[in-house]
């Protein structure tokens, strides 16, 4: 492994400095100190401007060929202290002790505008010691799939990890064949997953855990150490924070689809987006990922696997929770039992803003009958709710007030579409506003896969305008603009039968 330069002596105004390392300071059981691969020809192909300025950085700068050393890894930025993670995981079911950054580095945390501590993570800078036979490396294609899916998901008002800049390393990295490496910065709330926590409790018991579960509370869900036993009310944030964020993937068609739980933040934010895909047309077994052989991160099975994972969340805190074993159990079954309803109630309220009502229906089948008839009639995810504002807007105009829907609709979303316009006018629903206000949060623009599949080929070949093109579009993703029309195209027929994602790895 080659050294890097440990000093910013000759960098610029506006350089990156005062980077705190408060997770390896205070939990250094649970990180190794480590530097990334020098690499000789770094060149920054994306940088996140608006992120950036954001987090107090000079973009400028952070462009500069002193700027990319440090986003490659090649220079320490000044009170860095470069560490890999380790963490445990279940990975499908299957658990595995000793996980860790293979090919990743914390540099540190800094706060951004807001005072809040944010980490700033290199993913792809070499091969740790928890690597575990890869090369540490990463290619161009999968560093630029989570930067956009990334800043889609901030753009959708999503808790989601962020990408500051991907950096080509000029080297070649082997996988099915060659290609261009690159190194991810990223930025998140923290890197603390709930594997996280299955290592520490093999490594270091309960006064492991109780260190990690303090650190976490204080940075993430401070309001439980105030609660009456710490540390079940911080597995009800942790749970309350996972059935928002499940919910609001499925809200947009989201799929992980790798939901490991070394892929679960305790912060509640989504993180390493590799085989992740959004659905086109609704099915719920839609799965895309290559691994995923048995559909065990199926679009639809995302809630029960979150509420899997939180599971083992729950079993590393027992000891904390209560001295009895028993009455540990008792308190983490009952507190877990709750994850089905918040999800409920984080679904049925997105489902109900998505089709412009107050509140969820009187008419108890409606949301499901709608699922029902979109799955048979093969519809877009997407496409659909918007349609359904355009049919409101279709009755507010129509001469002779039938208000009939295309008739490209089939007879069953027809008769679906009158008893949604009948639960509209019982909650007093304006047919005009409504659907104003449902293209606010039923989204135009999102990373279909066809297009982010040519944008991420063309990036490989060396192209990057697709992939500019693509982003720019994604940062609002709401409102309609000229030229855009082929960004709100499902994938041509029979594209999503052999589309499969990877890991990248």
């Amino acid at each position: 492994m080659s050294t890097v330069q440990n000093s910013e002596q000759d960098a610029p105004s506006g350089r990156l400095v005062g980077l705190d390392d408060s997770f390896a300071r205070e939990l250094p059981e649970l990180c190794m100190d480590f530097v990334a691969d020098s690499v000789e020809a770094p060149a920054t192909l994306v940088l996140n401007d608006d992120l950036a300025q954001r987090l107090g950085m000079d973009p400028v700068w952070l462009g500069s060929p002193q700027g990319t050393e440090v986003l490659v890894g090649n220079r320490v930025p000044e009170g860095a202290h470069p560490v890999a993670m380790a963490y445990a995981g279940h990975q499908f079911g299957n658990y595995s002790p000793r996980l860790g950054d293979g090919r990743a580095l914390l540099l540190g945390e800094l706060l951004d505008g807001d005072s809040e501590r944010r980490d700033l993570h290199l993913k792809g800078s070499g091969r740790t010691p928890f690597a575990r036979g890869g090369d540490g490396k990463a290619s161009i294609g999968p560093m630029l799939r989570e930067y956009v899916v990334s800043e889609a998901m901030a753009a959708l008002g999503i808790p989601t990890t962020r990408s500051l800049a991907v950096v080509s390393t000029g080297e070649s990295v082997m996988r099915e064949t060659p290609e261009p490496g690159a190194v991810l910065v990223r930025v998140a709330a923290s890197h603390i997953r709930v594997g996280t926590f299955e290592y520490a409790v093999r490594l270091g018991g309960d006064e492991l855990v109780r260190r990690l579960a303090d650190y976490s509370i204080a940075r993430h869900h401070p309001e439980a150490a105030s609660a009456t036993n710490p540390y079940l009310a911080f597995l009800g944030a942790v749970i309350e924070a996972q059935a928002g964020l499940v919910a609001q993937w499925m809200l947009v068609g989201f799929i992980h689809g790798v939901m490991n739980t070394d892929n679960m933040t305790i912060s509640g934010e989504g993180i390493d987006y590799g085989p992740c895909a959004f659905m086109d047309r609704y099915d719920p077994a839609t799965v895309f990922s290559s691994i995923d052989h048995g559909g065990r991160y199926a679009y639809g099975n995302q809630p029960a696997v979150a509420a899997w994972n939180l599971a083992r969340l729950a079993e590393t805190l027992l000891g904390l929770i209560a001295t009895d074993p028993d009455e540990a159990i008792e308190l983490a079954t009952a507190e877990l039992a709750e994850f089905q309803s918040r999800f409920q109630q984080h679904w049925s309220n997105g489902l109900a803003r998505k089709l412009g009502l107050e509140s969820p229906p009187s008419d108890g089948p409606l949301f499901e009958d709608l699922l029902s008839t979109m799955q048979a009639d093969r519809l877009d995810w997407t496409g659909t709710f918007r349609e359904l504002a355009r049919t409101l807007r279709v009755e507010a105009t129509d001469d002779d007030g039938s208000g009939e829907a295309p008739a490209a609709h089939s007879e069953a979303m027809r008769q679906w579409i009158g008893r949604w316009r009948a639960e509209l006018e019982a909650q007093g629903r304006p047919v005009g506003s409504t659907a104003e206000g449902m293209d606010e949060v039923n989204p135009l623009y999102i990373p279909r896969n066809h297009l982010v599949d040519d944008a991420l080929s063309d990036a490989t070949g060396g192209t990057l305008a697709g992939f500019e093109e693509l982003v720019r579009v994604l940062k609002d993703p709401y409102h309609r603009r000229d030229g855009c029309d082929g960004f709100t195209t499902p994938a041509p027929e029979g594209f999503e039968d052999t589309f499969r994602t990877f890991c990248g790895t």
